[in-house]
């Protein structure tokens, strides 16, 4: 990654601190990088746990999400987001996505919810904000924002997000944090992370071995005041694309919105296929997200969906194609993709 490299020097006394201090678990460098990580994202709270998706497992246990409870999310996100739900002896129930967003259409999944509904998990997905669902009395919003960093504020009753090194703000290995307003879920969550102990040797629930080390978080806190940096370029690149590949009818774009911090930029195509081995031959990587979606995965067959139970989140899985986006991406470069992309679909013209 570019920022380690023009980091490195301060990342590497970070690390001499943490080597010196003889504190690898916990300790001040979790406690000062939970601090600054709640400014940054502006919520009262920020618990550092040892991966996005344990920020979401950790955060359903401490919501008491459990076996006969049912969880509402979308089909069309990385697998960790329903994956944690059936750790936790519930059940994912799917909503389709809003063709628009990609994101949780907040409709649908206000109609799939029923008695035994205690959470639902929106995601941000590729760092635009999602329109939260309306909810009865009881059930809970969890904010999957693995994908969106101070992309919103903090809406639920907490967001999980992530510092997987591929992230915005990216560690040197995995890392993530819940972020929320309640207190008291914050102290539920800090005795989760360490297997339920609220003092040494006094476990007051059952929890799991959740922390983040303290030499991850020491690297974070050198990457986090760059966020806003990172994300004002990313934001520059998304509306260099827009302007190159605002005139060809064959792409869809993804929505201009508030907050969108552009984790990727994901056009959609029909022939999403034919393009990306074009753009390989070309030298150019792009990434597809997610090709198979979450109720069509082997593992997910027992709860009995057949390929068009959810077609928005099919049809997506079919046409969406990543583009590079990074600070580092030059106008030059940038050019030379969009001009590759434009020459496709001339070459594809009657």
């Amino acid at each position: 990654m570019a920022d380690n490299i023009a980091l490195r020097a301060e990342i590497d006394a970070a690390i001499a601190r943490v080597l010196d201090s003889g504190r690898f678990i916990g300790g001040p460098e979790v406690a000062a990088f939970e601090h600054a990580l709640a400014e940054a994202a502006g919520a009262p709270f920020a618990v550092a746990v040892s991966s996005g998706t344990d920020a979401l497992l950790a955060s359903l246990i401490a919501l008491g999400v459990g076996p006969g409870d049912e969880v509402v999310t979308t089909p069309f996100s990385f697998f960790a987001t329903a994956e944690v739900i059936c750790r936790v002896g519930a059940v994912p129930v799917f909503a389709d996505i809003d063709p628009e967003t990609l994101n949780l259409d907040p409709v649908r999944a206000r109609a799939v919810m029923g008695p035994r509904t205690r959470a639902v998990i929106p995601v941000h997905l590729f760092g635009l904000p999602a329109t939260l669902p309306e909810c009865p009395p009881g059930v809970a919003i969890l904010e999957d924002a693995a994908q969106a960093l101070s992309a919103a504020p903090v809406r639920g009753a907490a967001a999980a997000v992530s510092f997987f090194p591929a992230k915005v703000i990216g560690g040197i290995g995995d890392g993530g944090a819940v972020l929320t307003g309640d207190a008291a879920l914050a102290e539920t969550l800090r005795e989760l992370r360490v297997h339920g102990a609220r003092e040494r040797d006094v476990h007051a629930r059952i929890g799991g071995n959740f922390r983040l080390d303290a030499i991850h978080a020491a690297v974070l806190a050198v990457k986090l005041p760059h966020l806003g940096r990172r994300i004002a370029a990313r934001r520059a690149i998304a509306a260099r694309y827009r302007a190159g590949l605002g005139g060809l009818p064959a792409v869809r774009l993804p929505p201009e919105a508030a907050g969108h911090i552009y984790s990727q930029f994901v056009i959609r195509t029909a022939d999403r296929d034919g393009l990306r081995a074009h753009l390989r031959h070309a030298g150019i990587d792009t990434a597809i997200y997610y090709p198979r979606p979450i109720h069509m995965q082997p593992c997910m067959a027992g709860l009995g969906h057949e390929r068009g139970a959810f077609p928005e989140a099919e049809r997506a899985a079919g046409e969406v194609l990543a583009l590079p986006i990074y600070p580092e991406l030059g106008p030059g470069d940038q050019a030379f993709i969009i001009a590759t992309i434009a020459d496709f679909f001339a070459r594809a013209a009657p």
